[in-house]
């Protein structure tokens, strides 16, 4: 973990508020690992303001640039799209326990709104190629689809109000890919009720499910505790810290 100056070298703008930061960290990109993530200082609030965690979307050591998918949804996030290129920004990280790269069959990757973000770097380092499940309210939330699409994945999608893909949760294509009954791991990001859905069904299946947990957190680094999330080990039930206990948890240890 290095607490660096990143610059700002892109924002590129998706649909409904979606955006996607492109910094020059290279402490970082040459050290960060799917399924983690960095905590931002936004540079133009109060310094007393806390630091904004976001899942690391790309990483390239080559280029010492890490990229960041985000939705502008509260004060730091709409600060944060309005910065100037070339404005310097204070960054921990990469931070948390990462997903695994060795599946045990053909990896499903299972992502609500921009949960899609650290699935794509997670694309990029596992050694096959498996299927994207994405889901939404409206076709506005789904993400970066073709990205995944170029690299070989294969991609089902579903919104809420039909307007793009199947009509209704994501779950409804992830039953009918497990109805026949692959060799398969899973992999997922998005909120509670969906992450929850996704370790069931692969507990069902007698399947391994890796689910990257987001919490509010406000120091980053585990000593503040506001971010537990109960969990069962061999030794009973605890209270684990998503920041640096996570946020990649198998479905089995989760206690919801």
């Amino acid at each position: 973990m290095t607490d660096t100056t990143a610059t700002l070298l892109a924002i590129r703008t998706l649909a409904q508020d979606y955006a996607v930061l492109t910094l020059q960290a290279p402490a970082i990109a040459g050290e960060a690992r799917p399924g983690q993530f960095i905590h931002v200082r936004i540079p133009t609030l109060e310094p007393s303001r806390l630091r904004r965690p976001f899942s690391i979307y790309d990483a390239d050591p080559a280029t010492g640039r890490i990229e960041v998918l985000y939705k502008a949804v509260g004060l730091g996030t709409h600060r944060l799209s309005a910065l100037p290129v070339g404005t310097a920004l204070t960054v921990l990280g990469p931070i948390g326990r990462p997903f695994p790269l060795t599946p045990e069959g053909t990896p499903f990757l299972v992502g609500g709104g921009y949960g899609v973000a650290p699935l794509w770097f997670l694309a990029t380092h596992l050694p096959r190629k498996g299927i994207l499940f994405v889901g939404g309210r409206t076709a506005a939330d789904i993400l970066e689809t073709e990205r995944f699409r170029e690299a070989g994945w294969e991609v089902r999608v579903a919104t809420q109000d039909g307007s793009l893909g199947t009509q209704g949760l994501v779950t409804a294509p992830l039953d009918e890919a497990l109805a026949a009954k692959p060799q398969a791991e899973l992999f997922a990001c998005g909120p509670d009720g969906m992450l929850r859905a996704v370790g069931e069904r692969a507990i069902t299946a007698g399947l391994k499910a890796w689910l990257s947990l987001d919490k509010r957190m406000i120091c980053g680094v585990g000593a503040c505790l506001a971010c537990v999330q109960k969990v069962r080990d061999a030794d009973g039930e605890r209270l684990a810290r998503v920041c640096v206990d996570g946020p990649v948890f198998e479905a089995r240890e989760i206690v919801w």
